[in-house]
């Protein structure tokens, strides 16, 4: 083989390793299709707070979530925060001390005072990745992965469906809520969102309906422990695709036990699993 050909086919190969396949791309509109519940479907993978364990890649950034987007199909559970001029930043605790290389309450700065913070891995190394804007990130994903999207606080839902709105991003994402009141509220100011509820038991779910969240807007989170049989088959009757959050201690045990555990998981009904291992989960299944 000729120098010059050799060049090419490095040239070629670094082409395809620029084009990652894992992206998931969603045709305008189906939001719906890829979060409700299909008999047979593949198992999908949510990475808790983006990631964050991994090292030199900091949790709700989004170098984090591209590189794990390009290593596999993935859902971005992410967290927004607001800061003291109401711009929404990505960021789970209310104290920049954690996470970045600042100090005191996110709410007490304003946004042109984060540029000089720097995000750290879980670890604790610092690295060259800024705090990233809601409206970055939601820019960002598209054609490249869905997001779950976990809003603080001192977030209004409003606020979030309008950048949601801004973005183009309602073909993609998922918002997370925590009680009934709460989803029927952001179904409500957006009708066709996705939402993410809290069903871990049938009156759970009853109390969504009496509220007028329809079903074809659910996603269930069923919690951090296996739920019973039954309810999975009863919300997969409803076409409702059901999260498991492996977080903590399923991953542990996965962690012990050995990763075929999450195929247990799958196998007991399980749809997704929001999990800080997506890297270990992807071997498992892919």
């Amino acid at each position: 083989m000729t120098i010059k050909q050799l060049i090419i086919l490095g040239l070629s190969a670094g082409l395809i390793a620029c084009s990652p396949k894992t992206y998931t791309k969603i045709p305008t509109g189906k939001a719906y299709d890829f979060f409700s519940y299909k008999p047979n479907q593949a198992a999908k993978i949510s990475a808790h707070r983006g990631g964050g364990d991994l090292k030199g890649y900091p949790e709700n950034c989004i170098e984090s979530f591209d590189y794990l987007a390009k290593k596999l199909p993935v859902i971005i559970e992410c967290d927004i925060d607001l800061t003291k001029d109401s711009v929404m930043v990505m960021m789970h605790d209310a104290t920049l001390d954690r996470t970045t290389t600042g100090t005191g309450k996110l709410i007490d700065r304003n946004y042109a005072e984060l540029s000089q913070y720097r995000l750290e891995d879980n670890q604790g190394n610092v690295t060259p990745y800024k705090i990233p804007t809601l409206e970055e990130v939601l820019r960002w994903g598209k054609n490249r992965v869905t997001f779950t999207l976990d809003v603080k606080r001192n977030v209004s839902f409003a606020k979030v469906v309008d950048m949601i709105h801004k973005t183009g991003a309602g073909d993609y994402v998922a918002v997370i809520t925590y009680n009934a009141q709460d989803a029927a509220k952001l179904n409500k100011l957006d009708p066709n969102l996705m939402i993410s509820v809290t069903i871990r038991n049938r009156a759970e779910y009853d109390r969504l309906r009496e509220l007028g969240v329809p079903d074809n807007r659910m996603v269930a989170f069923v919690g951090v422990k296996e739920p019973d049989a039954d309810l999975y088959k009863f919300l997969h009757e409803k076409g409702i695709a059901c999260i498991l959050g492996t977080l903590g201690n399923l991953d542990k045990q996965a962690a012990a036990k050995g990763d075929q555990v999450y195929k247990k998981f799958i196998e007991n009904g399980a749809d997704i699993m929001s999990t800080d291992r997506p890297l270990e989960i992807a071997k498992v299944l892919y």
